[in-house]
């Protein structure tokens, strides 16, 4: 067993990384939800940082594309040289309607809108009116994001009947909401928050949706349907000193499958992967939510990574990277959801 500890390195038994190997494109999501100056700090993205934003993307010469056609081709890995970007929005806010909407509209960039559609017409939020207006444009699509944005994973002690009603009603009534009011039915879907659980997948699985979380990384071959990751892009995380290295990032080279659904039971949780070998340890860098960097070991093949202690908030992740080549970084973002700690 060996242990990586800062910048002493060793090596992974057959793992070879090639210097300068060119990691194929993939695609980046971003997530947004208000983009205003006057909204609440931990989910907004100021106008000018939005702007901004947007002209990196363009100075970069990145495709913006819709979000179902960019995921599956990269999920085939059939995107072009260069990494593609999709814009998304949770929640349906005004401010995307009266401000990010027509940014994008003027730039002739698609765009996703994820709707909780009990929340449709309340302060703050868009109406169905403005809702419709963006249906009829063909740079946006609506999508569901639940009926009332609760937290979907099953609880501790939660009947598995009561489970299956409360979901199956979150998701389909939302569904049929948006078909009946807009005509729009996309195989898109949202977790609030974020969390999911394995059973939660099943039920998008079922439906034949793809799944988005708010877990950090690029789309590629190696991503999981029902568990797609995005960048969330508040003032916090969508900075322009680090979007760069975001904008570049390559699906980490681990297939989806082969990592839990983020649900654990004991804390710090423990998350194992065996990469490919274009992964080397001595280049593999890891970090934990307000941990900063965290040492990881490894186990015969395969990497094993905990926090040095227990975290205690619902929500958390390990991320890790490790150079893909050209300036590039693959990137994982491991989401833990810790059904013990009280739901916001």
């Amino acid at each position: 067993m060996l242990r990586i500890n800062k910048l002493i390195a060793y090596p992974l038994i057959s793992a070879l990384l090639l210097a300068g190997t060119q990691a194929q494109a993939d695609l980046v999501v971003l997530q947004y939800h208000h983009v205003d100056d006057s909204t609440p700090p931990a989910t907004s993205t100021s106008r000018s940082l939005f702007e901004a934003q947007m002209n990196m993307i363009r100075d970069l010469d990145l495709d913006v594309v819709p979000l179902e056609a960019g995921t599956r081709a990269a999920l085939a890995g059939e995107h072009p040289d260069t990494n593609e970007v999709a814009i998304t929005f949770d929640d349906a806010y005004e401010s995307v309607h009266t401000f990010a909407a027509p940014v994008l509209d003027r730039l002739g960039l698609p765009y996703t809108v994820f709707v909780n559609t009990d929340a449709v017409g309340a302060k703050g939020y868009m109406t169905w009116e403005q809702l419709r207006t963006m249906a009829d444009n063909e740079l946006s699509t609506i999508a569901n994001h639940s009926t009332d944005h609760a937290h979907l994973a099953r609880r501790r002690g939660e009947p598995e009947e009561a489970w299956e009603n409360r979901i199956t009603s979150s998701l389909d009534e939302a569904q049929q909401e948006l078909k009946n009011r807009l005509g729009v039915e996309e195989p898109l879907f949202a977790y609030p928050y974020g969390e999911f659980d394995q059973a939660l997948e099943q039920k998008l699985s079922e439906r034949g949706w793809l799944g988005y979380g708010q877990q950090s990384g690029a789309i590629g071959q190696y991503s999981g349907k029902t568990r797609l990751p995005r960048f969330p892009m508040a003032n916090a995380y969508g900075q322009l000193g680090s979007l760069k290295d975001k904008l570049m990032s390559k699906a980490f080279p681990v297939p989806a499958k082969d990592l839990p659904d983020g649900v654990f039971e004991q804390n710090p949780p423990r998350l194992r992967f065996t990469p490919t070998d274009a992964i080397s340890p001595s280049r593999l860098t890891c970090f934990a939510s307000g941990l900063g960097r965290i040492n990881f070991e490894v186990v015969g093949d395969s990497i094993e990574v905990q926090a040095p202690k227990a975290i205690n908030s619902r929500r958390f992740r390990y991320n890790c990277t490790h150079p893909a080549g050209n300036g590039s970084f693959y990137w994982l973002s491991q989401q833990w959801l810790n059904l013990d700690a009280p739901e916001d």
